[in-house]
């Protein structure tokens, strides 16, 4: 009896080892397969991205990164390819093997803030013609179109904002998109340019599209002197990829495809070196100055900069607005910051008159610095 329990004992003994052995060798083939899969991905040849230019009978034209162009051939399996499609092709014959999703969000994504704005007309203070011009040319149109179309006019296509920093251009064109209930899709002019010829009017076209797509939209583009500065005969590589981004945007605006409820409004600081061709009427029809606040201007910003502030009853507001004199729009939400610090910093609730003072001079103090020639300071 014995015996038999010994050999029982050894029998189960080598049956589990035989398991665990087997469940090891499980665990490294599929260890083993998942490196020579690693190992394959390392081995295989990249493929190179491309756009479909035309297509001919069975063949495609298409434009790599570098500008260049070819005629080849379309994998058989690969369907449905048409001009402006984004493909992968072998680096070696460039043969189109796979087809790239469009993904216009992936594409603008980078480049553009798109919301829907929550400013108002009385959010904004000292600009009340330019917010009339606005409403004209942008609101209504976008409202009532049946009026224009009873006179039998076109409404304007965009407008241009131009004036000092700081005034409230970016405001004015949010706030008429709240008005308006639109899309707003904001872009700097800067990252309309591209590295690669052609990559900067694919990505103005897409914008465009998108503004459609969303209507009604309105298309915010901010420092337009970046890319609409004065075309020059001669220049770099660089220069001549600005015109073709440029030429784009002139071709979005006053192109074949109608705009329909997309509103264009740009802003420059410098509408003094922008070219003639955005300008002239057909493009951006209204050109609104928008300058620093006059004195009632200002009253009305600081009002609405200190309207959730707790101010001292006895704070009188036409002295402070008379020391703020030139400022903008924007220099006086940052006394109002600075003298609501202030007050933090002595672990005040209520903002004094001093508060404000101390506030201005800071601001001008900073104003003066930023247009010092630095390098004659330590001269």
């Amino acid at each position: 009896m014995t015996a038999k329990n010994d050999v029982d004992k050894i029998i189960y003994s080598y049956t589990s080892s035989t398991n665990v052995l087997e469940e090891e060798n499980r665990l490294l083939r599929e260890t083993t397969e998942q490196l020579k899969e690693e190992l394959d991905k390392f081995k295989r040849v990249p493929l190179m991205a491309a756009t479909v230019k035309e297509i001919v009978n069975d063949e495609a034209l298409i434009q790599i990164p570098n500008g260049n162009e070819f005629m080849v051939s379309i994998a058989a399996n690969i369907k449905g390819i048409k001009a402006g499609d984004s493909v992968l092709v072998e680096q070696k014959n460039l043969t189109i093997v796979r087809k790239i999703p469009q993904s216009k969000k992936f594409a603008v994504e980078s480049f553009v803030i798109m919301d829907k704005p929550t400013i108002s007309w009385k959010d904004i203070g000292g600009l009340n013609e330019q917010i009339k011009e606005i409403q004209e040319v942008v609101e209504l149109p976008l409202r009532k179109p049946e009026l224009f179309e009873a006179v039998g006019i076109t409404p304007p296509k965009g407008i241009l904002l131009h004036g000092p920093p700081g005034t409230g251009k970016t405001l004015l064109a949010k706030a008429v998109a709240t008005a308006t209930n639109s899309t707003f899709i904001e872009i700097v002019a800067s990252e309309l340019v591209q590295k690669f010829i052609g990559e900067g009017a694919k990505l103005v076209k897409e914008v465009f599209q998108l503004a459609r797509e969303k209507a009604p939209a309105i298309i915010f583009i901010d420092e337009l002197d970046a890319l609409a500065a004065k075309r020059i005969e001669i220049g770099t590589s660089g220069e001549r990829e600005v015109q073709r981004t440029f030429m784009q945007f002139l071709a979005e605006i006053d192109g074949f495809k109608s705009l329909g409820n997309v509103k264009v409004i740009a802003a420059t600081n410098r509408k003094d070196i922008l070219d003639p061709a955005i300008i002239r009427p057909g493009r951006l029809d209204r050109l609104i100055h928008v300058p620093n606040p006059n004195e009632e201007g200002r009253k009305q910003i600081f009002k609405i900069h200190t309207s959730r502030m707790s101010l001292d009853k006895d704070l009188n507001i036409d002295s402070i607005v008379k020391k703020m004199e030139n400022f903008s729009g924007a220099e006086i939400k940052a006394v109002c910051t600075e003298a609501g610090y202030f007050a933090i910093r002595e672990e005040r609730v209520k903002v004094h008159k001093k508060d404000f003072l101390d506030a201005i001079v800071k601001v001008k103090r900073e104003e003066e610095l930023e247009g010092t020639d630095y390098m004659n300071m330590f001269v």
